[in-house]
């Protein structure tokens, strides 16, 4: 994955247990697991969401070009407004730990129906 596009995240994270892709409010595309949310791409305007750890959420947030996601923040989800801004390999381990973080949250029965161990 070169570039972040929604191309290229169906590309990679749709082979991943138990995710499923979809549109949200008309101009979003969400990726999740098990009904679960892990990752928003804005299709629109290009801007990339994903949930953080809770004790690397301010840290992350006070980086430059990073900040809370809209309606998410309390969830612990940032946004990268421009996400060609950051490097593909860093991108890739936010996403796979956002995976991990919402997946563990599934329960042990909808974990292993998904093939998530």
């Amino acid at each position: 994955m070169d570039r972040i596009d929604a191309d290229a995240l169906d590309a990679w994270l749709l082979d991943w247990p138990g995710v499923t892709a979809d549109i949200k409010w008309d101009d979003d595309r969400v990726w999740s697991v098990g009904g679960k949310m892990f990752v928003v791409l804005g299709l629109e305007r290009g801007q990339l969401c994903f949930k953080v750890e809770d004790e690397r959420f301010l840290e992350l947030t006070e980086q430059p070009g990073i900040r809370p996601a809209p309606y998410m923040a309390r969830a612990k989800w940032i946004e990268l407004a421009a996400p060609d801004d950051f490097e593909t390999d860093w991108i890739r381990e936010r996403i796979t730990i956002s995976y991990g973080l919402v997946a563990q949250k599934l329960t042990k029965a909808e974990r292993a129906r998904l093939g998530i161990s």
